[in-house]
């Protein structure tokens, strides 16, 4: 894959025109298994492999996993706060300063940690929904946007995908080399 690939090597992010309970459950089963998808592709990495990143002037495997961590982290706030209140307007964070923090080149398996911690609770709360559930939203005070749950699932389980590419790619230089 070139660069320029592999900064969207699943594409873009494109909302469906609708939702289905088959799409549901979908996306609710890419958010309970990419903990350990992610886990089994950077297995036998070692702290250089983990070092490289996913294209030019991208991010390191390591920050990508960190990353992971902290956007899942936000988005299961992001869920309960419009679960517990009337359309919230959420906090954004600013992902690149983040990646440039100090935890960021830790050893990934805090990270991993995390992850499957807050996809455990994740995959817990979908499969409670209700209808009504599903059609409560956040707003999001960049774009303005209101968005329902089901687009938030349909979106964590694109960046989960998303992700899972950018190391799975990068992982297949390793192998080539």
């Amino acid at each position: 894959m070139t660069d320029e690939q592999m900064k969207y090597p699943i594409g873009k992010f494109a909302p469906p025109a609708s939702y289905t309970d088959d799409n549901i459950r979908e996306w609710i089963d890419d958010l309970r298994t990419l903990p350990g998808k992610l886990r089994h592709a950077i297995a036998g990495l070692n702290y250089q492999e983990l070092d490289t990143p996913y294209r030019s002037g991208g991010w390191t495997l390591r920050q990508v996993i960190h990353h992971l961590a902290d956007s899942h982290m936000n988005s299961i706030t992001r869920f309960k706060l419009a679960l517990t209140e009337n359309n919230p307007v959420i906090k954004p964070y600013e992902e690149a300063d983040w990646a440039l923090l100090p935890d960021y080149r830790l050893p990934v398996e805090s990270s991993l940690k995390m992850l499957e911690g807050i996809h455990i609770h994740m995959v817990a709360l979908f499969e409670s929904f209700t209808e009504n559930e599903w059609e409560r939203s956040f707003v999001h005070p960049a774009s303005g946007d209101t968005v329902s749950l089901k687009k938030g699932l349909a979106l964590y389980a694109w960046h989960s995908n998303h992700h899972l590419a950018h190391v799975t790619e990068t992982v297949k230089k390793f192998v080539k080399a």
